[in-house]
């Protein structure tokens, strides 16, 4: 055989091992490589071609590659962007139920919130997000939130007061850092490190793992554990994609979406108790807060949300509370 009929037969059993009708679909988020949203993006990915057979496969767009994390809810509700790892805060904009998760001091631990999260309640959400277009498949973790800043350590709301802090376009977040005296400037992710770095704000609030995967430490000399709210990953699929889907390729991307969540949790759990001995020993002033001031400062936070939301407010925190006994 001359080099010429090897190579068609070899692209002829290349064709021929590409099963019949395969799909590609895009994931979008927002992290940098290595981060748990990343790698667990990478994860489904890879579960959802090896469970499909190579049928389904799905190109991961990190780091906002495909658009930010307002610019994919967009698409995924018109149907032109199938999956994403997005953030609480954006989804909210759509769903504000999917705030609720980030009422002040809710939770104390990753494990509280995913017991609340895998319940009744976490159930009630994903139907509201479902009402929006958008398929709750798994609800991943981000982790709880810090304070990062240029200018001092926080130990008190008044430490706060007239500071810029960046938040996401998130009503929540908002509420929270207002009730607290700040400045609260909502920006996309991906113009943060930039707007940091030139003072456009004082600092921000992220999980460690974040700050610390997106090098935000960089340009924020001082973190203060505020532990002030819980953010959930909400790892989403568009309506429109998914109901087109059979029963079984359904049945494939919930699974791997649940599978890819475990790696995502575990990670999530293991970076977030190392990470401040990395960031002191890379220079950076790491202080811990009395919760009590800040908790007392953000309670007409809970009387707002309570006011929309009465019943899904209470069966939140009394599932909180259930969640923290066990």
């Amino acid at each position: 055989m001359n080099l010429r009929h090897f190579f068609a037969a070899v692209s002829t059993a290349a064709l021929f091992a590409i099963p019949a009708g395969a799909q590609t679909f895009q994931l979008s988020h927002n992290a940098a490589p290595g981060n748990p949203k990343d790698v667990a993006s990478q994860k489904f990915a890879e579960l959802v071609k090896e469970k499909s057979g190579g049928k389904m496969t799905v190109d991961v767009g990190g780091s906002a590659q495909f658009g930010d994390d307002a610019e994919t809810i967009t698409n995924m509700r018109l149907g032109t962007m199938a999956f994403s790892a997005n953030s609480q805060g954006t989804t909210s904009g759509v769903v504000p139920e999917i705030a609720l998760l980030g009422l002040p001091f809710l939770f104390q631990s990753l494990d509280q919130a995913e017991a609340v999260m895998d319940g009744p309640v976490g159930d009630e959400i994903a139907k509201a997000a479902e009402a929006q277009g958008l398929v709750v498949l798994a609800w991943w973790n981000n982790g709880i939130r810090e304070t990062s800043n240029s200018k001092h350590p926080i130990t008190k709301p008044d430490d706060l007061k007239g500071m810029k802090i960046r938040t996401p376009p998130d009503p929540m977040t908002i509420d929270i850092f207002t009730a607290l005296g700040a400045s609260p400037t909502p920006m996309a992710f991906s113009e943060l490190y930039i707007a940091l770095q030139q003072g456009v704000v004082d600092g921000q609030e992220n999980p460690l793992i974040n700050i610390y995967s997106s090098k935000l430490h960089e340009v924020q000399p001082y973190i203060s554990m505020t532990n002030h709210k819980y953010e959930s990953t909400p790892f989403l699929a568009s309506k429109v994609v998914f109901d087109a889907l059979s029963p079984e390729d359904q049945k494939i991307i919930r699974e791997a979406a649940d599978e890819a969540g475990k790696v995502n949790r575990d990670m999530v759990k293991e970076q977030s108790g190392e990470l401040r001995g990395k960031l002191e020993a890379a220079g950076i002033k790491v202080n811990d807060v009395d919760p009590a001031p800040f908790v007392e400062a953000t309670q007409p936070v809970y009387d707002k949300w309570r006011q929309q939301y009465p019943k899904l407010v209470d069966e939140l925190v009394a599932a909180a509370k259930a969640a923290k006994s066990q």
